[in-house]
């Protein structure tokens, strides 16, 4: 008989958003699926057409948090926390400037979805949705990881973010932020109180 590991299942109206440990996946019908139990998480999302479920989403990686600190060397490289490297299928990120000043790191799936969203509701016509576009679609650029497990910076995103040697990574869920330290720690005490305040309205939230 074969044990089964199911994380989580998440309906949204004709989608299964689904929570699991591995890509091999049995189906017997429309309701069930047994997953495969091995080391790392993978979300897919499945659609319901007919009598099968098809594939149309897998994020390409697992859900990221932790925040984590490491120093970029003389190259601009950044050697990758283990369990953030092993969460990512592939060996490959986008990394662009962010809104704050740091750097958002994504996996290509991610990033497409993302870039797609942004495209799809910008006109060239429209200042604001030009400001956005040139801000976050024109400067990403795709970072390979080398066989050490590090990533190297573009230098004209290193200069935008600041990083000069300590470097905070942090996990939020479908993508990572890149920040040089300091710049972080000043960031964390200019918002402490805007943090709470913004904490205090999600009233909706409940444990």
């Amino acid at each position: 008989m074969q044990i089964c590991f199911v994380i989580g299942v998440y309906h949204d109206y004709n989608y299964t958003c689904v929570y699991f440990k591995s890509k091999d996946i049995v189906v017997f019908s429309k309701k069930i699926i047994i997953f495969k139990l091995t080391s790392h998480f993978f979300r897919i999302k499945w659609e319901l057409g007919g009598k099968k479920w098809r594939l149309v989403e897998n994020s390409g990686m697992e859900l990221l948090t932790g925040e984590y600190r490491n120093t970029l060397d003389e190259k601009g490289r950044i050697l990758f926390p283990s369990k953030l490297r092993t969460a990512i299928t592939g060996n490959v990120l986008v990394v662009t400037k962010a809104i704050d000043s740091c750097l958002w790191l994504y996996t290509p799936e991610e990033w497409k979805t993302l870039s797609d969203k942004i495209m799809g509701s910008s006109s060239p016509f429209d200042p604001k949705s030009k400001l956005v576009v040139r801000h976050l679609i024109a400067p990403a650029q795709e970072v390979e990881f080398d066989k050490s497990g590090r990533l190297s910076i573009p230098q004209s995103l290193r200069e935008y973010a600041g990083l000069s040697k300590d470097c905070v990574i942090l996990g939020i869920s479908k993508y990572m932020e890149l920040w040089d330290a300091a710049k972080y720690q000043e960031y964390n005490e200019q918002n402490e109180s805007a943090l709470i305040d913004a904490a205090s309205s999600l009233t909706d939230i409940h444990f």
